[in-house]
């Protein structure tokens, strides 16, 4: 009963609680600035990026509660849902370098913290059936998860929201219409607090499945970001917003994204695509020190061949960046709230965040050279770099219980103006490096109660990567990182 097999009353009301627990250990090398130098963490440092050695503990354990009135068939939908989420996290950080774990020196090179949230809490009800096939129209209200498209390129998050949803044309299509009013997130779990964020999305899209070919489904999508103006130190006393870059004054970002993507098969070959153009303003950009008008794009696709128990990728995206810091148009692209499974969503580049003088290059969970402060807290930024990308991939289901997945990421800036301008470097490489990784999932019970990740990732930095971040006395060395994450749910 506890598990909605059999109603708890009467009979179409269900039950369904479920614990999970997920324990993240990982150790990773990336560019770690020294500090001030009256106060670094050895005398006589004097470089400006010192040792790279950095360790990360993080536990979430979540107790779901999900009450449904309905049949338990996948055919009618349900006519009215509860579902609440409580989620407790713990973590951990030991770092080499001062500043890094808070600006406050005194504060050492570790930190422990914790956070209670109640991550999901939405009532859902079925307005209308609108056919004899099953199709509905219904209405979520609350704390809820949603992904925008495929891959979680531009939105993907649990937050506070109103979504009206349903399909159409017997299941063929689905659509979705979302409002967010963002709640604030904690700063070391990735949770959301009980704050209130000065920041509006709407979000619609319509699914459309065997498109020309049976298989093949595409989307079509709009997002609207409206974000600040306001100011926010992160819970370790860091500036998060705006940017603590350039003139950082609080300033107003509102962007169009207009984006169309793909995912399926044709025949034996399975392609994922997407493309968005982001429309906009920025009001006062830190970074370039005044208004921006926004026109960025993206563009990404990979193709994949299943053979037995292999799958061979070859996949490639580009995020255009900016070339004239000065001009008043700000063409690199960023997300608002991205989570990126993309090209390997295990390899060094999308899972570590790197940091450079006070804003991130690249995002945890993202591909992005954003130059945002935090991708949780910060704000969307125009004026950046970009992305360009190609990737060989080879996932192998070595047996029903572990499955390896490997790729190969060749990364290159799409422009270097604003990187040049922004650590006053009179040239800047477009090479970024070689990101190479492996990963191993293994599920001892067949089923996903126990789930065992593991994987091992480097970056071999390219000229631009080692022009940005190289020591005076020393080359900039290959950066890595290595990770276990066990996930127990029942």
């Amino acid at each position: 009963m506890l598990k909605g097999d059999y109603p708890i009353s009467g009979q179409h009301t269900f039950l369904n609680i479920t614990g999970t627990t997920i324990g993240l250990f990982e150790g990773r090398q990336i560019p770690t600035a020294t500090g001030a130098f009256e106060s670094t963490a050895r005398p006589f440092q004097y470089e400006n990026f010192g040792r790279p050695n950095q360790f990360l503990y993080s536990q979430n354990t979540l107790l779901s509660f999900d009450l449904f009135h309905g049949d338990t068939n996948a055919f009618k939908p349900m006519d009215w849902r509860v579902k609440l989420t409580p989620a407790f996290n713990v973590n951990f950080i030991d770092v080499d370098e001062l500043a890094v774990v808070s600006p406050d020196v005194r504060k050492g090179t570790q930190r422990g913290r914790s956070w209670f949230a109640l991550q999901e809490a939405f009532g859902e009800v079925k307005l209308a059936d609108t056919s004899a096939e099953y199709d509905f129209m219904s209405l979520r209200v609350g704390n809820q998860p949603f992904s925008s498209d495929f891959r979680g390129f531009i939105f993907s998050d649990t937050n506070r929201g109103a979504r009206l949803f349903g399909t159409a044309n017997g299941n063929r299509d689905q659509y979705n219409f979302v409002f967010f009013r963002q709640l604030e997130k904690e700063t070391n779990s990735g949770l959301n607090t009980f704050e209130d964020r000065n920041q509006n999305i709407f979000i619609a899209n319509y699914y459309h499945q065997d498109f020309i070919f049976p298989g093949y489904t595409i989307e079509g999508s709009v997002h609207y970001n409206n974000d600040g103006p306001d100011t926010l130190f992160d819970r370790n006393r860091f500036l998060v917003r705006p940017d603590p870059v350039g003139i950082f004054q609080p300033h107003r970002v509102e962007v169009a994204y207009l984006g169309f993507a793909g995912d399926g098969h044709i025949d034996r070959f399975n392609i994922s695509h997407a493309f968005y153009w982001a429309l906009g303003r920025d009001s006062n950009n830190p970074l370039a020190g005044k208004a921006q008008s926004i026109s960025a794009q993206m563009a990404a696709v990979e193709l994949s061949y299943d053979r037995d128990w292999a799958r061979f990728r070859v996949s490639g995206m580009w995020a255009s960046g900016d070339n004239n810091i000065s001009n008043g148009k700000a063409t690199g692209f960023d997300s608002i709230l991205d989570n990126t499974v993309f090209a390997g969503e295990f390899s060094f580049y999308n899972r570590q965040n790197i940091p450079l003088f006070g804003v991130q290059l690249t995002q945890r969970n993202s591909l992005y050279n954003g130059l945002r402060s935090s991708k949780i807290q910060g704000q969307t930024n125009f004026v950046n770099p970009g992305l360009q990308l190609i990737n060989f991939g080879f996932d192998a289901d070595i047996t029903p219980r572990l499955r390896s997945v490997n790729n190969v990421n060749f990364l290159w800036f799409d422009k270097t103006n604003v990187l040049e301008q922004f650590v006053y470097q009179r040239r800047i490489d477009r090479d970024i490096g070689t990101d190479v990784s492996t990963s191993i999932e293994y599920r001892p019970l067949l089923n996903n109660n126990v789930i065992i990740l593991g994987g091992i990732s480097t970056l071999v930095p390219g000229g631009g990567f080692r022009q940005l971040y190289n020591r005076q006395d020393d080359h900039v060395n290959p950066m890595g990182s290595a990770f276990m994450e066990v996930a127990l749910t029942y």
